[in-house]
């Protein structure tokens, strides 16, 4: 979804950056979650699919639908073998476009603090679903430091460089996207963390993949050359490699999940 300062319209960069620790992450918030199969489901801020995809995979679902404001998002989603049966259209997460009771399942992957009203969001797929159905969520703690890049925004403050953030962090901890759910008259609500580990091939994959990062990307591009190598430098020596060379890379989310009542 977009944000002014943080747009999310190359659905190529999105994959290789937040695409593959959102299919990591959201492969826990689904065996979490234990959707029954045949639901007909509704992914709010779907982006370029990667989350649909794996509901499609997993999930034996009657139907997908996925919804997102960029339009170069939605035609990269179009693309995917694995979603191939959802249907994605353009669209604003609190303005759904879509019946009362609609689907059983609504979740927004990564999306809550991207939306410019999380409670208007959270009201509009409690609408969408039918009562005894479910509305879920997970994002990254971006308060508690959960965010795969919080190292590398730490490094590029540090050098007087201030990456791009969404508007509505407070939304990401566990016990404000409790209370959402909760105000939002939503039953049986359960929250739970969720912890991602991704391995990048050597510094140089973790590097490039992260420069892919809408929250970093342009800020990084921006640099002066030699701040450019300080702050390489700095990260390389705080992301300690394997034996092999490899790099771990660590995510914490926050999930949430509750019922429409009946």
């Amino acid at each position: 979804m977009n944000k002014p300062g943080i747009r999310f319209d190359d659905g190529a960069a999105y994959e290789r950056m937040m695409g593959a620790w959102s299919r990591i992450a959201g492969g826990a918030f689904l065996d979490w979650l234990a959707p029954r199969a045949g639901g007909r489901w509704v992914d709010v801020g779907c982006g370029n699919g990667a989350f649909t995809e794996i509901v499609v995979e997993r999930c034996a679902p009657a139907s997908v639908d996925g919804i997102d404001p960029s339009e170069a998002q939605i035609a990269y989603a179009r693309t995917r073998n694995g979603a191939s049966s959802a249907r994605f259209r353009q669209g604003d997460a609190q303005d759904l476009p879509y019946d009362d009771d609609a689907f059983d399942v609504a979740v927004m992957a990564l999306v809550l603090v991207f939306v410019p009203d999380p409670a208007k969001g959270v009201a509009e797929m409690r609408r969408v679903v039918v009562p005894g159905g479910q509305v879920a969520a997970y994002m990254w703690d971006m308060r508690g430091a959960g965010f795969p890049l919080t190292v590398l925004h730490k490094e590029m403050h540090e050098l007087g460089v201030s990456p791009s953030l969404p508007p509505s962090n407070d939304a990401s901890g566990a016990d404000a996207m409790r209370a959402l759910w909760i105000d939002a008259g939503l039953d049986d609500v359960a929250v739970t963390t969720i912890v991602a580990e991704r391995r990048f091939d050597d510094f140089e994959d973790w590097w490039t993949t992260s420069l892919k990062s809408a929250s970093t990307g342009a800020a990084i591009a921006s640099m002066a050359p030699g701040d450019v190598e300080r702050l390489r430098s700095r990260m390389q020596a705080r992301m300690p490699a394997a034996t092999d060379g490899s790099i771990t890379a660590r995510g914490r989310a926050n999930a949430v999940r509750g019922r429409v009542p009946r």
